[in-house]
């Protein structure tokens, strides 16, 4: 599909020891954009597998992928609001690097983008059912704990949302300038929907396939993040709707 017009899209990757996911999901980005002007930036956080030296291999093969190196890990959300601050698009479409998203439902996060949405959220839940990809009883687990969280978020904070936590989105580079979002950690995502919400900005949602994750580990630790995402959440949903 020729996406080609004035507006420039940049696509943002954060990663930790992901090189093996890079060598597979940057040639099918390139290729599924290859009509449209696009920047890939990926922000890594020190990884030791050699992702590096595998995006500065890729950067010099394609000659449009901008690498941000920081120091050690800090959180999703400070990997992400340094790549959409690093970026040169109109348009900010983010995904994990993990290849547990699909490639060509990017395709479809622009297309809402360039018809009039401010923020485009890729769903891997909604009315009529999940998008999980359910191999063992470890990924049946994962997906039924996400629905029944999102399921609790819709209720408490009163919108339509059905995935606050995916990782996979798009928003004009207006809107994220306006939103001044500032979590460090995963609350990050769902601080960027309550603000938008709050703004009355328009939000869009998409059903999308996900997929667990072929190469590399998982960095989600829920015994970790689930207390301090259930602490800021409540502080956000107060704040924001009450």
């Amino acid at each position: 599909m020729n996406l080609a017009n004035p507006c420039f899209l940049s696509i943002i990757l954060p990663t930790y020891n992901e090189r093996e996911n890079l060598k597979v999901i940057i040639p099918r980005i390139e290729e599924t954009f290859k009509d449209t002007a696009h920047e890939i930036v990926v922000v890594d956080d020190n990884s030791s597998d050699g992702t590096i030296a595998c995006v500065e291999e890729m950067a010099g093969r394609y000659g449009n992928i901008k690498l941000l190196k920081r120091p050690r890990k800090a959180g999703i959300g400070s990997a992400l609001r340094d790549g959409y601050n690093y970026t040169s698009g109109d348009i900010l479409l983010s995904s994990d690097a993990d290849l547990s998203f699909s490639v060509d439902d990017m395709l479809r996060l622009v297309r809402s983008i360039k018809s009039g949405a401010d923020l485009v959220l890729g769903c891997r839940h909604d009315m009529n059912g999940s998008y999980y990809e359910i191999k063992n009883t470890r990924t049946a687990i994962k997906g039924l704990i996400s629905k029944l969280g999102n399921i609790v978020l819709r209720l408490l904070t009163g919108t339509d949302i059905h995935d606050f936590s995916a990782n996979f989105r798009a928003m004009k580079k207006s809107a994220w300038e306006a939103l001044d979002v500032r979590e460090n950690t995963n609350i990050m995502l769902f601080e960027t929907i309550i603000k938008a919400k709050f703004m009355k900005m328009k939000i869009e949602q998409l059903p999308v396939a996900f997929k667990d994750r072929i190469y590399g580990k998982s960095k989600l630790r829920l015994s970790v993040e689930i207390p301090k995402y259930t602490f800021k959440m409540f502080y956000y949903i107060i704040r924001y709707r009450f």
